[in-house]
């Protein structure tokens, strides 16, 4: 029989605390100019910030899943923020940040694995699929603050930009992890309310849902739409395009830089 998670089980892991840190290093270096490359630096803390987040969506999933009835999660390492411990550990950092790397993008990646048998009502399951995007809708709230508050007076053009775009995924990543589509967490919200016998016909379709949706929006007509539609909320928060793409510009600091997205040293 499984107990309740111990003290240890939901001990904040060394590996998050590393990720953490790499964010809060390479922000300071971003915010100050300090680094020698400022686009390699903008890299580390986009890409750092945007684990940080991928952590605290599954977090919230299992924590959800916790306070719920599935009490074997606290055993699984779920409750230590640690990406390691996801069901599929290394496509849980590598293909998001590649994701991010191709498209500019924000998809999900890791995946923590919940007994749901062990867990009762059909809204506690529905609450437990939207808790992760949630989460992302949060995270990309706090990155936009200084934007909708006004509050950008001493802020460095670079850190402005590289807030932009980590804004951008944020958004990308709670809209795209919303379509009702099996695999990603917008069809665990509504799975609880369908057909037992509709939900058999469409489970064998789950391992591929987050392919065809990332397939899909190579399909320049539904990129366009799915991009006017990002942007349009960002501004709606204070982000203008320039923002983003800007912080895009940095991020991939292998390409030669747009002279339009320059930052006075």
């Amino acid at each position: 029989m499984t107990s309740a998670p111990s003290r240890s089980d939901r001990r904040i892991s060394p590996v998050f605390l590393g990720i953490a840190a790499v964010t809060a290093v390479s922000g300071w270096a971003v915010w100050t100019d300090f680094a020698e490359q400022p686009g390699f630096a903008t890299f580390l803390f986009v890409t750092a910030a945007w684990v940080v987040s991928l952590c605290l969506h599954e977090y919230a999933h299992a924590r959800t899943a916790l306070h719920s009835g599935d009490i074997s999660i606290g055993a699984k390492g779920y409750l230590t923020l640690n990406p390691l411990k996801y069901t599929h550990a290394l496509l849980s950092i590598v293909l998001p940040v590649l994701f991010v790397i191709m498209g500019g993008i924000g998809l999900p990646g890791g995946a923590v694995f919940i007994e749901r048998g062990r867990i009762r009502g059909r809204w506690r399951h529905s609450l437990i699929s939207a808790a992760g995007p949630l989460t992302n809708v949060l995270f990309a709230l706090v990155c936009t603050a200084p934007f909708w508050l006004d509050a950008l007076d001493g802020v460095p053009v670079a850190f402005r930009y590289a807030l932009g775009f980590l804004a951008l995924l944020q958004v990308t990543a709670a809209i795209l992890n919303s379509v009702p589509v099996p695999g990603l967490d917008g069809y665990g919200v509504i799975e609880p309310w369908l057909s037992r016998s509709f939900r058999r016909s469409v489970e064998p379709f789950a391992p591929f849902g987050l392919i065809a949706v990332f397939g899909l929006l190579w399909v320049p007509e539904v990129n366009a739409a799915f991009f006017d539609a990002v942007d349009a909320l960002l501004r709606s928060l204070g982000v203008s395009e320039f923002d983003t793409y800007c912080g895009l510009d940095a991020y991939r600091f292998w390409q030669t830089p747009n002279p339009v997205c320059a930052v006075d040293g």
